[in-house]
């Protein structure tokens, strides 16, 4: 998605080899008009797998995964990274593990959201280790329901977290895919959509 690329460019900034600072239109700040051709163009390269709901996990991934499941006129449920009192009763959780924050958390889902056959569109913000997706593939499957895709709006392409998920079966569709950066610069290779 050649828009997004151009974002990144403008907006992003590489800290180092491993970090992408895109804070000023996906994480602190939302560039609301860019979601929303970002969810365009994951509705479009996913209109023919009869996707039933979108899943996201919070919190960055909300804004994309919001405008894709509006486009597509489905469901958006959002899988919960902190516990709840108020989130005891009927959920599936399993630990995943964050590169980012170097820990360990509960990912939630409340299973009533997700139905035995429903075909999930699982959305997220980044693509590195695959730790987050592989998590949220494995409550969707234990609810009953399929991942028919995961959208992806930025990949870091020299992480292993693609192959982790295609090995699983996974089809990926990154919006914009890093080939490598590091402080100063970004370059990117060929993106799904």
């Amino acid at each position: 998605m050649r828009l997004l690329e151009e974002k990144i460019l403008r907006n992003g900034r590489a800290l180092n080899e491993d970090v992408l600072l895109v804070d000023s239109f996906l994480n602190n700040q939302v560039d609301a008009p860019l979601m929303a051709e970002v969810g365009k163009t994951l509705a479009e390269a996913a209109k023919e797998l009869g996707i039933t709901r979108v899943i996201t996990i919070e919190s960055s991934g909300i804004a994309p995964a919001m405008m894709t499941a509006m486009t597509l006129g489905v469901p958006l449920v959002i899988l919960k990274k902190s516990t709840s009192r108020i989130l005891k009763d009927d959920v599936l959780q399993t630990e995943v593990f964050s590169f980012t924050k170097n820990a360990a958390y509960q990912l939630t889902l409340k299973k009533r959201f997700v139905l035995p056959g429903d075909r999930v569109l699982l959305v997220d913000d980044f693509l590195a280790r695959g730790e987050a997706a592989h998590g949220a593939s494995r409550l969707i499957e234990q609810a009953g329901g399929s991942v028919a895709a995961i959208g992806i709006v930025i990949e870091k392409s020299f992480q292993p977290g693609r192959a982790l998920l295609t090995e699983k079966g996974y089809k990926v569709i990154s919006l914009a895919r890093v080939a490598r950066m590091g402080e100063g610069f970004i370059e990117f290779t060929e993106a799904d959509a």
